[in-house]
């Protein structure tokens, strides 16, 4: 496979000397080139070939810089590492770029020469990266896999797990306790431990030097059905001691009175450096199963004939089903205790704790004012089937359109609602990027999340009845999504839906303070999410968040000359923040009623 390079300046002659330099690589598909001029072409680039490895990028480029370039490039695509192009004097911007994570740099004017030797650097370095990554996965995934088979097959394993951990006397009495056979070899292919069900099973004595090759003979393994030894190349637990997983369900062992027929599951164990230390296998006696599979395959035979009736019934249903589904959500049917459409009835209700999200597109009135009826449609629909997906890919569903407004449920995790908003205002970056490419206005959108209780039910009469969520939650959730007008922010929480988060270190967020929610006695704590911010916006406000948050406490306990001050010292900071201005606001109106004594 090619070596992968993206290089990114607006100076098009440098394409040409790139392609001169590195013909013949290119010729021997050694490496494979491909060039944008500014960082947005980059980005549609990368989004196509994700798995470039190198991308050597200009500072100063027309819509999108480097230094952005590259920030966006260190979080979506970790492993490929990018070299600065530079101009010989450019040292802050160079500094910069080494603090964003640059993995080198060349100065222009370019010497070709130690461009192909910081190419060459760089490749080896993503490489040995990747083939790390890779090994540590493997040796993960072989891990787990096996500790969730030997979970099915004992109980209490968190138990013995941990005494697996404790000491090798511990670990010996969790195997002795499996009711499966369980036999271990060394990396040298020699016997290290046989607990007493593989004994039972096995019926004959256990060789301590024998190794993998002579197992079948000594065993009297053999292939199922046949009189022939079972292949070594073939045993699960020869295929372990090379590195691989492995399942067998088709070894006997021939005994003096009977056939033995056993299914073997094998794996490889690793130790901290990678290596293989240990082959495993476990393997039980499946006569049992094999008869049922033979009674089930007669049973197969017999419903056959009434199965192909029933797909008839089923694709009509299936169809009414589909068609359903794309006016009430399925997943809300599920939540009502129903299979099917047809067996929803007038009342049905359920309460249960929800994550709620409302997305609104800001300024969509003065926005389609200037647009036909049917381009409003268009443009809707267009928008919501970007939003629709994410909703879903994040294990939530959309209740209601509300014009161009969209409220969405997450049953499961507040992490998932969260995760849905940050995705959707990415989304809707790449929406406005290519309306700016048609020279179109570009949208906002607006997010409040709250997780609380809800009832969702059907509402209406015999003759026509619908969906609905009705809850305190619902409202607090519209509340937070108009206030992000209020504050500038795209995302808005409550303080319920932060510590309903799996790990909020996970997160950039900063407290706006309380509000009174219209007709009730609490006050409800809201936060701003920081993560699907521009990034310059972003780091502004993570370096005040300690003295805005300490303003905002202030605020709170009437101290409105010392919250005030500490607003105005964020507001020099930052002249973008519309939370601080707000605040600013407030405070000078407070200072000046003639009701407040501080």
């Amino acid at each position: 496979m090619p070596a992968k390079v993206l290089v990114v300046d607006d100076e098009l002659e440098l394409k040409d000397l790139i392609h001169q330099k590195f013909r013949k690589k290119i010729r021997q598909k050694k490496f494979q080139v491909f060039f944008a001029c500014n960082g947005l072409e980059a980005l549609k680039i990368l989004q196509a070939e994700p798995d470039i490895d190198i991308v050597l990028t200009d500072i100063n480029m027309p819509q999108m810089d480097g230094l952005t370039l590259l920030t966006k490039i260190s979080e979506a695509y970790p492993t490929t590492k990018t070299v600065i192009l530079s101009a010989y004097g450019d040292l802050q911007n160079i500094r910069k770029a080494m603090n964003y994570g640059a993995f080198d740099f060349l100065t222009k004017p370019i010497d070709f020469q130690d461009l192909e030797i910081t190419i060459n650097k760089t490749l080896q370095h993503v490489q040995q990266t990747r083939d790390a990554l890779e090994k540590e996965s493997l040796a993960q995934q072989a891990q787990g896999e096996l500790l969730i088979h030997l979970q099915q097959e004992v109980t209490r394993r968190q138990q013995v797990e941990e005494a697996l951990q404790e000491s090798k006397v511990q670990l010996t009495k969790f195997l002795e306790a499996m009711p499966v056979g369980v036999f271990i070899i060394d990396a040298q292919g020699k016997t290290y431990y046989v607990n007493q069900t593989a004994k039972k099973l096995i019926l004959k004595d256990i060789v301590p030097g024998a190794t993998v090759e002579q197992f079948p003979d000594i065993y009297q393994a053999y292939l199922a059905g046949t009189n022939q030894l079972y292949p070594t190349e073939r045993q699960p637990i020869m295929r372990a001691l090379r590195g691989y997983k492995a399942t067998a369900d088709d070894l006997e062992l021939h005994q003096e009175d009977k056939i033995v027929p056993l299914e073997v599951w094998a794996t490889p164990i690793f130790d901290d450096q990678g290596r293989m230390i240990y082959a495993i296998a476990a393997f039980q006696d499946i006569t049992q199963r094999k008869q049922a599979e033979a009674e089930r395959h007669t049973l197969i035979e017999e419903l056959f004939e009434v199965n192909c009736n029933l797909e008839l019934a089923l694709d009509a249903e299936s169809e009414l089903t589909d068609a359903a589904k794309r006016f009430v959500p399925h997943e809300f049917i599920n939540f009502m205790g129903h299979k099917s459409i047809v067996d929803v009835h007038l009342g049905d209700q359920v309460q249960q704790e929800m994550s709620i999200m409302f997305a609104d597109i800001r300024d969509f009135a003065t926005l389609s004012e200037k647009m036909s009826p049917k381009e409003n449609f268009d443009f809707i629909n267009n928008y919501l089937s970007r939003v629709g997906p994410v909703i879903r890919a994040h294990q939530g569903f959309i209740d209601k359109y509300i014009g161009d407004a969209v409220m969405a449920l997450f049953p499961q995790t507040a992490d998932d609602a969260l995760q849905a908003a940050i995705a959707m205002q990415k989304q809707v970056s790449f929406y406005n990027w290519e309306r700016q490419q048609q020279g179109a206005r570009t949208i906002t959108i607006g997010i409040g999340l709250h997780t609380g209780s809800l009832m969702l039910g059907t509402i209406g009469e015999s003759e026509r009845m619908e969906s609905t969520v009705i809850a305190d939650a619902v409202n607090l959730a519209s509340r937070l999504e108009n206030l992000t007008k209020t504050y500038g922010s795209s995302i808005l929480i409550s303080g319920d839906t932060l510590m309903s988060l799996a790990e909020v270190s996970n997160y950039y967020y900063r407290f706006l303070g309380r509000m009174q929610i219209k007709g009730k006695n609490r006050l409800v704590s809201v936060f701003e999410v920081l993560d699907a911010e521009p990034t310059k916006l972003q780091e502004l406000k993570w370096q005040t968040k300690t003295n805005f948050e300490e303003a905002i406490v202030l605020y709170h306990q009437n101290k409105i000359n010392l919250a005030l001050k500490i607003f105005q010292e964020v507001l020099e900071s930052n002249h973008q923040d519309k939370a601080a201005q707000f605040y600013i606001q407030r405070c000078q109106q407070l200072l000046e009623s003639e009701n407040y004594d501080n």
